[in-house]
């Protein structure tokens, strides 16, 4: 997640209570975990109060404005967004757009995953993995390929994700320029339409304002 700058004109954080009061979900059908499949919707879609919501959300999973920035916010639009909404809340995102990354010399039309959380006094009960369940199925119906970075890659590993160990790039006007501080943390999701994956190959992405990857 990019550090560059500070988000601007956000709303109080005020959506989620504190982490000692952790919530349970009940057994039943009207936990999240349990019940209706994520929403999905286009960022064209979102209301205001949506997108102020999600951003409450994402500012209090990372712990702080200044680890989910605007340049974060701009990369999480423009695709697909996964939402799990409870008693009024939305309590876990994730946001798919496409990319084009490069394994080797072959171009692939990527669904990146960008903003994914989950409210910290809901975490550990399946939310996250349902969202992602839900994401996955979009990317291998969609997309050649899935890719995000990480630091948390023991959770997506379980889930399908595998780890991309070869050395990382962006492409700019001048070219090629290595990423090392991302080497390692990258994940893809191969789908139906995926190439044979040599995961010790070089890997690029097209470059963008704030973190590349």
């Amino acid at each position: 997640m990019s550090r560059h700058s500070r988000s601007r004109n956000l709303p109080p954080i005020v959506a989620f209570p504190p982490s000692s009061r952790k919530r349970t979900l009940p057994p039943n059908d009207q936990s999240p975990a349990l019940g209706d499949q994520p929403r999905q919707l286009s960022s064209t879609e979102l209301t205001t109060a949506e997108m102020d919501s999600i951003r409450r959300l994402m500012i209090v999973a990372f712990g702080s404005e200044d680890e989910f920035t605007d340049a974060d916010w701009e990369h999480a639009l423009g695709g697909r967004h996964f939402i799990v909404e409870w008693s009024g809340d939305i309590v876990a995102h994730a946001a798919v757009i496409e990319r084009e990354l490069q394994l080797g010399d072959r171009a692939l039309r990527t669904g990146y995953v960008e903003a994914v959380a989950t409210a910290p006094d809901l975490q550990g009960q399946g939310i996250g993995s349902q969202l992602m369940e839900a994401v996955n199925a979009f990317i291998r119906e969609t997309y050649e390929l899935g890719a995000l970075g990480t630091g948390r890659l023991a959770f997506y590993g379980r889930l399908g994700w595998l780890r991309w160990l070869g050395p990382s790039f962006v492409r700019t006007a001048d070219g090629l320029v290595r990423t090392e501080d991302d080497d390692g943390w990258i994940l893809v999701l191969p789908t139906s339409t995926s190439p044979a994956l040599d995961l010790s190959a070089p890997i690029s992405c097209d470059w963008r304002p704030g973190d590349v990857w």
